[in-house]
């Protein structure tokens, strides 16, 4: 680098002698070495280059970086350019003025101190050049010109159509966009107020010159409005409307074409499908001109209109301070004589040219007619039969470029000056400058009419189609029907697609409101919409909320008037889009789907799947009480739990998805799976999805109109997995509802064996006493034996043995029961005198109830038998008198 600077400065010497000695008598040089600015800036490009190049060939900062760095060598080589390179830094903020400490690395925070100092210093220098070319454009902010009185400073140039031609120096240098500011509104003169009510346009016409169809009687009576008092409190269109309900007339009467069957019937004459003769027109200079604002005027007019055989129209039009807008002026020119007509003050009287432009032997020349046939319907009624449109014969010879500007420069060799094209036309008196730029768009217009013709022809080799398409293409342009826009409450969502914006459920809401509230003042004031408040500072403020008045105004530079007066009303409806639930664009469209019901029972699948080639017969049918309802929320976390209701029903009750790509949602209960399980998971784990590559991330949002475009990869994954069968869905619903019959059959069947089997049994126990019941009677039979006479001394009755009783008992136990239906044990036929109370068993087990002397064990013949039952034996039933009351005599230890 040091070689490579010597070498400059070496080069540099040796420019400047030979520069010395060849160019002593020519003028100084700029700087030494260079003789101007060019090659100044041509030598501090390339070294700037040669710059830019060494620094992209040193290491990256990285691993590569920090292996060089671990050299010595390379890291003094490092620290020595870094210091030059600091040196040459502060040497530059100091000639500009600039702090310049870059050298000082003894503070921590050294290099965010040096970057802040960098940069201030490039705000200068900045700031420093952009004021010295300002000086150079001759343009000085710093201090106000000398000027003397009465000089008026020239206006700046603003945009291309307001910039001076190189043929226009005769003309004056300064240009400027003519604006009335202060003008009176002319809507206030008009005798019919104008209609910007919320209501369809009605045609304004009355009287039916040139008819081949008669007039409807609607519009023939017209003036039968004058006659309802009770409708004069409301706009015209609406009397009508409601004059219209009460004659229950015909609807397409009202809003109908009144030149429809004229236009269709229309056939063009012969003579202008041959090849005409270009007649030239006359300069401009020698072309007599007239001003027409009088009725008596417009008649003489409408006179000579109607004895040419063609004449060109255009219209002059402002829609800045109108809600619909106002034709400011009408020019017509003849092959002799040019018209300026003031249709400002002839606004009602305009009518009268009906019977010259509806004249189907009279040629109407536009050009470029699709506004200029609806302003002619909105504001006077008139309408065109016969028409030829040049630019769509332009668009036919496929010429370079369709403007009137390009077809004057094409054919008549005249450069059109379109600097009063956006002026203001309701200035009044007009200007000579726009007289003279209205008559130019129509003086030509009839010449270029003939060439085009003639071209058009040539260009199909003498054959009229093209020709004819041409006076088709036209006559389908005088069909077109004024259509006034109508606000609905989705109108705002049209121009929201056209500005591409992303808002949320808030802004969305703001902006909704704001558009409203622009439409409702810009009819009542009769103010277009860009002028109470233009789309971009609607956007604005929808974007951000301000949650001050003054935040509203801050959003608008400059500040529209309407929107400085009414800022309270702004302020209050941005305050209520702020009440609105937050949600994003993507999340509130599919929250969406909660606030309204899921279900139709018209819609039989919720899925992807095609349903067209399978019959409505074939496909099953739920009715609306088999299908469960799911209640709307706003936030709902739980989407995919179902109810239990809507587990049990038969159909497809929820939205078939493709899970196919979904990721697996890992439960936290790895504490609960064992070793193996959790090895086995995290194999599964490692695999990764073939298809991850095409699908997006989880955090992208995909928009809905990628998933319904063929030439997407989404939309080809998606029809790749719409495979299954509509036989197959039908084939497993049949098996699932067979399964549920026939779980359903199961139950019922187990629930009738159920019924049987208990009422059988009630019916059996309805006859058979209760055990107490057998024992209560066999103690009555007892006490009946006792009472009987004492029999001699000795003799006794013997007692049954169990033998006996068990051989009595047998014959009637031999009879096996029924095994069909259950049948209790009778105890009418056994021996109760187990429950008769005999003398118990001696038992081992400590009763404290019982004496003392009642705990010595009797002792029995080995021979005897012990005469104690089985039933003695029970703890619970205890024979002898009652203890109750006795104290009990505990045994001593």
């Amino acid at each position: 680098m040091m070689d490579s600077s010597k070498s400059k400065d070496s080069s540099k010497s040796d420019r400047e002698d030979s520069n010395t000695d060849n160019n002593d008598d020519e003028k100084a040089e700029l700087c030494p070495g260079f003789k101007d600015a060019d090659a100044f800036v041509k030598y501090g490009l390339g070294a700037v280059l040669s710059a830019t190049k060494a620094s992209a060939s040193l290491p990256q900062a990285g691993d590569e970086f920090d292996f060089y760095r671990s050299f010595p060598g390379f890291q003094d080589f490092c620290e020595t350019q870094g210091d030059k390179l600091l040196h040459c830094m502060s040497q530059i903020m100091q000639h500009h003025g600039c702090r310049s400490h870059m050298r000082d690395r003894n503070k921590l925070t050294g290099l965010e101190e040096r970057f802040d100092l960098v940069v201030d210093s490039n705000d200068v220098i900045l700031e420093r050049v952009g004021i010295l070319l300002d000086e150079a454009d001759g343009v000085n902010r710093g201090q106000q010109p000398v000027m003397p009185a009465g000089f008026q400073t020239p206006k700046i140039v603003v945009s291309s159509w307001n910039r001076k031609g190189s043929s226009s120096s005769s003309r004056s240098g300064t240009f400027k966009l003519l604006h009335a500011k202060n003008i009176m509104r002319p809507q206030l003169k008009f005798k019919e107020k104008v209609d910007n009510s919320n209501t369809p346009f009605i045609p304004k016409i009355f009287i039916k010159p040139n008819a081949t169809k008669s007039l409807p009687s609607y519009f023939t009576n017209k003036q039968i409005r004058k006659e309802r008092p009770e409708d004069l409190d409301v706009p015209a269109a609406l009397a009508d409307f409601i004059h219209q309900q009460r004659t229950q007339e015909h609807v397409e009467d009202m809003f109908a074409h009144p030149y429809k069957y004229e236009l269709d019937h229309l056939t063009v004459a012969e003579n202008l499908l041959s090849k005409p003769e270009p007649q030239m027109y006359k300069p401009m200079t020698e072309t007599k001109c007239s001003y027409i604002d009088t009725l008596e005027d417009l008649v003489a007019l409408n006179e000579k209109l109607c004895k040419l055989s063609e004449f060109a129209v255009d219209l002059e039009h402002h829609s800045y301070r109108s809600f619909l807008g106002i034709t400011c002026l009408m020019q017509i020119s003849t092959r002799e004589e040019d018209f300026i007509i003031d249709t400002l003050e002839l606004r009602s009287e305009m009518y009268i040219l009906n019977e010259a432009f509806t004249d189907p032997a009279i040629v109407k020349v536009f050009h470029g007619a699709d506004s200029d046939i609806e302003w002619l319907q909105r504001d006077f009624g008139l309408y065109v039969v016969n028409l030829f449109d040049t630019h769509q014969g332009s668009r036919a010879l496929n010429l370079a470029r369709h403007s009137l500007d390009h077809l004057l420069k094409h054919f008549c060799k005249v450069d059109s000056d379109k600097r009063y094209q956006l002026a203001d036309w309701r200035i009044r008196p007009l200007a000579d400058e726009m007289v003279r730029y209205a008559r130019t768009d129509t003086h030509y217009l009839l010449y270029i009419y003939d060439c085009v013709r003639a071209q058009l022809l040539d260009f199909n080799y003498g054959q009229p189609g093209l020709l004819q398409s041409v006076w088709n293409k036209s006559k389908d342009i005088s069909l077109k029907k004024y259509v006034k826009p109508i606000y609905t409450e989705e109108s705002y969502l049209e121009l929201q697609r056209k500005q591409k914006r992303s808002f949320n459920t808030q802004q969305l809401t703001a902006f909704r409101l704001l558009f409203a509230w622009r439409d409702k003042l810009g009819r009542q004031e009769d103010e277009s919409t860009g002028f109470v408040l233009p789309t971009h500072m609607m956007i604005k403020i929808s974007e951000e909320l301000p949650k001050e008045p003054q935040g509203i105004i801050a959003c608008c530079n400059p500040v529209p008037p309407l929107v400085r007066q009414q800022v309270n009303e702004l302020h209050l409806l941005v305050q209520e889009a702020r009440e609105m639930p937050l949600l994003k664009a993507e999340i509130a469209a599919q929250k969406k789907k909660g606030l309204t019901p899921i279900k139709k029972p018209e819609v039989t699948l919720f899925g992807p799947h095609d349903t067209s080639r399978v019959s409505e017969s074939d496909l099953p049918h739920f009715s609306a009480d088999e299908l469960p309802v799911k209640q709307g929320v706003l936030f709902s976390d739980d989407e995919h739990k179902m109810d239990v209701d809507e587990q049990k029903t038969s159909g497809l009750t929820a939205e078939a998805r493709i899970t196919l790509f979904e990721e697996l949602e890992t439960k936290n209960d790895e504490e609960s799976l064992s070793v193996g399980q959790m090895k086995a998971r995290r194999i599964i784990e490692s695999f990764e999805n073939p298809f991850r590559m095409y699908l997006p991330s989880n955090d992208v949002h995909i928009s809905k109109n990628a998933k319904f475009d063929p030439s997407s990869k989404i939309f080809e994954i998606s029809k790749r997995w719409k495979l299954m069968s509509i036989e197959q869905q039908q084939k497993e619903l049949e098996s699932k509802r067979k399964a549920r019959e026939e779980a359903k059959e199961h139950v019922k069947k187990v629930a009738e064996e159920r019924k049987k089997a208990k009422k059988s049994y009630q019916e059996s126990l309805q006859n058979v006493a209760t055990v107490r019941q057998q024992a209560a009677e066999y103690a009555k039979g007892e006490a009946k034996k006792r009472e009987r006479p004492a029999s001699e001394v000795g003799e006794s009755t013997p007692k049954p043995s169990k033998k006996l009783m068990k051989s009595a008992e047998q014959p009637q136990k031999t009879e096996p029961p029924p095994q069909d239906t259950f049948k209790p044990f009778n105890y009418s036929q056994s021996d109760m005198k187990v429950f008769a109370g005999n003398k118990p068993k001696d038992n081992t087990q400590f009763d404290p109830n019982r004496q003392s002397h009642d705990f010595k064990k009797k002792k029995t013949p080995k021979g005897q038998k012990s005469n104690c039952g089985p039933g003695n034996r029970s703890m619970s039933y205890l024979a002898g008198r009652s203890e109750r009351g006795f104290r009990h005599n505990w045994p001593k230890r």
